[in-house]
C-alpha cells in the first residue's frame, strides 16, 4: 500500500523529506546491508545515492524472486520479428542460466570492476550476458549490434573490456547480417585487445570460432555456478553510451542501488505494475529504455517482461499483447506512426488486460495520442526522460489513488519524485526557457561519465553555477507544476525576435488525416533571422493529400502569419536514428 493518496503529496514529501523519502523507496528491493543514509555528497561534487548500503542488483532482479516462491513464474519472453522464434524462460531457469554463464565469465577471467562489453541485439542471452556481469560485479557496456567497425573500435578503446560478446549475426528485416566481420574489423582498429570473445552461435548464421580467442556463450553457461557478490551501493552496473545533446558519444555510469531503487519505484507509482504482471517495451536492450524497462525494473519488481528482436508491426505486438496479458505497453511514436498506417488493414483490437500505453523517445502530438487511446481503448501518454536520467523526469502517476487529470494527459506530465525543474530563460521575463533540474538529482539518474578509464563529473551537462543539470530541452512549467515541453534548444525557432517550437507547428501539420509523420526545422532569414520549414511525410493510402498552400494555410490561421511557414518539402520518409528518433539536423543538409 503506497503511503499517499495524490500526487501532490508523494512531490511533497521527496521535496521537504528527501532522506526520509528515499530511505522508505530503498525498502522496495533487498540490501545486504541496509542504508542508513540516502545522500552523501562526492569529493568531486557529485553526489552517491545510499553510500552505507550493500546489496547485488543481479540478485534483486532473479534470486530474490525464486527464493520468495516465484521460481516457476516467466520471467522473459522473447520474440524475434526476423526469425518468428520465441523462447520463455522462468525466473528460476533465468536463475541457472546467468549463474552458470557469471561462472564462465569468472573463467574468463572477468572480475569485479572489469567491463565487458555486449554487441548483441535483443535477445535472451542479451539480458542473460547482463545480469551474469551484474552478478560478479563486472560493468556491462551494450552497445548496438549493427555498429560498423570503426564505431565499434571506439566504444572498446573507451571501456576497455575484458571480454567482448556478440551473436553470429544480427538482421535487417529478416536478411542475417554476420557479426564477425565487424568484430574482426573493430579488433584491427582498435588500440586495446581484449582477453577473449564470446558468440552466441544462431541457426541463421553460424560462424567460425578463432582458436585461443573466442568461446561458445551456450558452452559457458554450463560453467560452475556463481553467487552474488555483495557490491556497495554507488558501484558501476553499467555504461551506455549516448551521443546526447553536448556533442561527442559519452559514457553514462549508472549505479547499483540508486538504479534499483528508482526503477522499483517507478514500477510502482508510474506504471502502476504489481509483481506478475507483464511489461512489454519495445525498446532494443542497447537502448536505455531496454536497460530500464526490458530487463531490470521488470525483473527487480517481479514482474513478467516481453522484449523483441527487430521492429514490431502492428499485428505482432497486438497478438503477444493478447497471446501473453500485457498490462502496460512501452512504444515510441515512430512505431506507433507504423501501427497506424498497419491498423486500417487489422481487424478490431480487443487487448482487455492491457491497462496502459506510454509513449517515449520523442513527442508523440495529441492527433496520435488521439488514434493510439482509440486503437487500445485505453489511456495512452508521452513522458519524458533521457539516457542520462535512466528513468522518468516528467510522467503520468497509475500507481496512485488519485486519478490523472484529464488536462494533462496530451502533455508529458509532472515531476517525478525527486527531480526538481526550473527554467532559465534568455530572454528577460518569457515563461519558456531551457529547463534545468536542481541538484542532486534523485536516485538512478547518471553516477557519472566514463572518461579516461574512471567515474567523472558530468561536467559537460552542468551550469556555469554547478547548480544545475542541463536537459538542452526548452519548455514551461505551470502552476500546477505540469510541465510543457518546446522541443530541444536547437529546435527552438527565433522569428524575428519571438520564439516557437518546431513542436507546435508539428502538432498542427500532424492533424491532418493524411499526415503520417512532420519534422519542422529553422533556416536563415535575412530579414527574420529565422524562419520556419516543413518535412512532410504523407500516407500513401489517404484519401485527400494536402497541398503545401493548405498546410502553410492552416498555420497561419492556428499560430499567425507571424510564424514565417512559407516553404513544405514532401517527402518519402524521415531520417531517424536507430533507435528511431528523427534527426532533425539531417534535414538541414539534405
Amino acid at each position: 500500500m503506497l503511503p499517499w493518496t495524490t500526487y501532490e503529496a508523494m512531490y511533497e514529501a521527496a521535496l521537504n523529506q528527501p532522506e526520509e523519502f528515499w530511505l522508505s523507496a530503498a525498502q522496495r528491493i533487498t540490501w545486504k546491508q541496509g542504508p542508513a543514509m540516502a545522500c552523501r555528497e562526492r569529493t568531486d561534487g557529485w553526489h552517491d545515492w545510499f553510500p552505507d548500503g550493500t546489496l547485488n542488483t543481479c540478485h534483486n532482479a532473479v534470486d530474490r524472486h525464486v527464493e520468495n516462491g516465484r521460481g516457476e513464474q516467466v520471467a522473459l519472453i522473447w520474440h524475434s520479428c526476423a526469425t518468428k522464434e520465441q523462447q520463455v524462460v522462468t525466473y528460476r531457469e533465468l536463475q541457472d542460466r546467468v549463474a552458470g554463464f557469471a561462472g564462465g565469465l569468472r573463467l574468463l577471467g572477468v572480475e569485479k570492476g572489469d567491463r565487458v562489453l555486449i554487441a548483441m541485439p535483443t535477445m535472451i542471452e542479451t539480458a542473460i550476458a547482463m545480469l551474469a556481469c551484474a552478478r560478479i560485479g563486472a560493468v556491462h557496456v551494450v552497445v548496438f549490434a549493427g555498429y560498423a567497425g570503426p564505431e565499434l573500435a571506439r566504444r572498446i578503446d573507451d571501456v576497455a573490456p575484458k571480454v567482448i560478446i556478440i551473436a553470429s549475426c544480427s538482421f535487417q528485416g529478416q536478411t542475417p547480417i554476420p557479426s564477425a566481420p565487424a568484430l574482426n574489423d573493430a579488433l584491427a582498429l582498435a588500440a586495446y585487445r581484449p582477453q577473449a570473445c564470446v558468440i552466441v552461435q544462431r541457426a541463421a548464421c553460424r560462424t567460425s570460432l578463432m582458436p585461443l580467442r573466442d568461446h561458445d556463450f551456450h558452452t559457458l553457461e554450463q560453467s560452475m555456478p556463481v553467487e552474488p557478490v555483495v557490491l556497495r551501493s554507488e558501484d558501476p552496473l553499467y555504461i551506455l553510451h549516448t551521443s546526447g545533446t553536448t556533442g561527442h558519444a559519452k559514457g553514462i555510469v549508472r549505479d547499483n542501488g540508486g538504479h534499483a531503487v528508482a526503477l522499483a519505484l517507478s514500477m510502482d507509482v508510474i506504471y502502476g505494475c504489481e509483481p506478475g504482471d507483464t511489461f512489454f517495451t519495445t525498446s532494443d536492450l542497447g537502448w536505455v529504455v531496454g536497460h530500464s524497462y526490458g530487463v531490470y525494473a521488470p525483473l527487480i519488481s517481479g514482474c513478467t517482461s516481453v522484449i523483441v528482436e527487430g521492429g514490431a508491426s502492428a499485428s505482432a505486438i497486438r497478438t503477444l499483447c493478447h497471446e501473453h496479458g500485457v498490462k502496460c505497453l512501452f512504444t515510441t511514436p515512430t512505431q506507433m506512426r507504423l501501427m497506424r498506417q498497419e491498423s486500417r488493414h487489422l481487424s478490431e483490437v480487443i487487448l482487455p488486460a492491457l491497462a496502459r500505453v506510454f509513449v517515449a523517445g520523442e513527442y508523440a502530438d495529441p492527433t496520435l495520442l488521439e488514434w493510439a487511446r482509440s486503437y487500445f481503448r485505453t489511456p495512452v501518454v508521452n513522458h519524458w526522460w533521457q539516457t542520462e536520467t535512466g528513468w522518468s523526469i516528467t510522467a503520468h502517476f497509475f500507481g496512485l489513488p488519485e486519478r490523472e487529470p484529464v488536462s494533462l494527459m496530451n502533455d508529458i506530465g509532472r515531476p517525478a519524485p525527486g527531480f526538481r525543474p526550473a527554467i532559465v530563460s534568455s530572454i528577460p521575463g518569457e515563461q519558456c526557457g531551457e529547463i534545468v533540474l536542481s541538484l542532486p538529482l534523485p536516485p538512478g539518474c547518471l553516477a557519472g561519465i566514463w572518461k579516461n578509464g574512471a567515474i567523472r563529473v558530468p561536467s559537460a551537462y552542468l551550469d556555469e553555477t554547478r547548480r544545475y543539470y542541463r536537459t538542452f530541452d526548452e519548455g514551461m512549467i505551470q502552476a500546477n507544476r505540469a510541465v510543457h515541453m518546446l522541443g530541444r534548444s536547437d529546435d527552438v525557432i527565433k522569428v524575428a525576435g519571438r520564439r516557437i517550437s518546431g513542436v507546435q507547428i508539428e502538432k498542427i501539420i500532424a492533424t491532418h488525416p493524411a499526415v503520417h509523420a512532420c519534422a519542422v526545422v529553422a533556416i536563415p532569414d535575412e530579414l527574420r533571422g529565422q524562419r520556419p520549414i516543413a518535412y512532410v511525410v504523407l500516407d500513401s493510402e489517404a484519401e485527400c493529400m494536402p497541398s503545401s498552400e493548405e498546410i502553410v494555410a492552416r498555420i497561419n490561421e492556428v499560430l499567425g502569419r507571424w510564424v514565417g511557414l512559407k516553404e513544405v518539402r514532401f517527402v518519402g520518409r524521415l531520417p531517424t536514428t536507430v533507435s528511431g528518433k528523427i534527426t532533425r539536423k539531417r534535414l538541414l543538409v539534405s
